[in-house]
């Protein structure tokens, strides 16, 4: 009985082990070829579960979905003989399997150089036909539809792939060009500023004279005013001082003499010599008061 355990025992691994190996599963998102020695046997195996002979088939199997070929930025020339850097971007995916296999051998990195070549190769043709102002602006879309059918009928015939889209991310001037561009820019911008704050600066003049005139004409006027109240109010207090002198003269001279007498001697150090028979005592002495 042991004997006969040790026997089927390897026996049921190897089983297992071939029947592992004789089973493959390709996904909905992938494209498989089947190999016979490394010749094509099965172009294209659809998704599902299938067997294979271990040993003598092999399978090779791809990515299926739509994928991005992010090219590096490429200096190409106008019409004009213009210099442009152009950042560009492919979308494509497997078509025809069996093709795709015989040229790149599965390799996806040789694929993206090949299509690369391409579409390198198309853009220097198409941009060398136009101006920038086209290829920026004007028929830029024109253009990205034109390159994505001609790189698709190539892409499809020699490589077994279909070109999906292709389309510019950015198209800038190399950077000496880019540089002397915006110094330019600059310099136009400076110039301009130059010229606005000159004649933000003559307004600003004009304001200010116009202001300084409008000034000296109030303040002018304002002195006018001022003086002709002043002499309005002086005659009226001179008129109403002369009315009131003539109505009692006597009176008038006596307030008039006691402010005198006020003023005069409100200071103790002060030393006054005067005839005290002088006009200035006559309230101060009564006999002349009364006369």
């Amino acid at each position: 009985m042991n004997a006969l355990k040790r026997i089927l025992f390897p026996a049921f691994v190897l089983i297992v082990i071939l029947i592992s190996q004789s089973i493959f599963v390709v996904k909905e998102t992938e494209r498989a070829v089947k190999l016979r020695f490394g010749e094509i046997v099965e172009a294209d195996v659809p998704p599902g579960l299938h067997f294979k002979i271990p040993v003598v088939n092999s399978v090779k199997k791809f990515d299926a979905r739509i994928l991005t070929l992010d090219a590096a930025p490429q200096s190409y020339l106008t019409s004009e003989k213009k210099a442009l850097t152009v950042d560009s971007f492919v979308k494509w995916r497997v078509s025809d399997v069996e093709k795709y296999f015989t040229t790149t051998g599965g390799d996806e990195e040789r694929l993206r150089r090949l299509l690369i070549q391409r579409v390198d190769a198309g853009l220097r043709n198409e941009f060398g036909t136009r101006t920038v102002n086209e290829v920026v602006s004007g028929e830029r879309d024109e253009l990205m539809d034109k390159l994505t059918l001609q790189l698709d009928a190539i892409a499809v015939a020699e490589l077994g792939v279909q070109v999906i889209d292709l389309r510019v991310k950015k198209i800038d001037l190399p950077p000496e060009v880019s540089d002397s561009v915006y110094n330019r820019m600059r310099t136009e911008r400076e110039r301009l500023a130059k010229e606005l704050r000159a004649q933000g600066n003559e307004v600003a003049e004009k304001i200010r004279a116009t202001a300084d005139k409008e000034k000296t004409i109030i303040l002018a006027d304002a002195y006018r005013q001022a003086e002709e109240i002043k002499g309005n109010g002086d005659a009226i207090a001179t008129a109403t001082y002369a009315n009131a002198y003539s109505k009692d003269p006597e009176f008038y001279d006596f307030t008039r003499s006691l402010k005198a007498y006020q003023s005069t001697f409100g200071s103790k150090s002060d030393i006054l010599l005067i005839n005290p028979d002088s006009d200035f005592f006559k309230y101060l002495d009564d006999s002349k008061a009364n006369n």
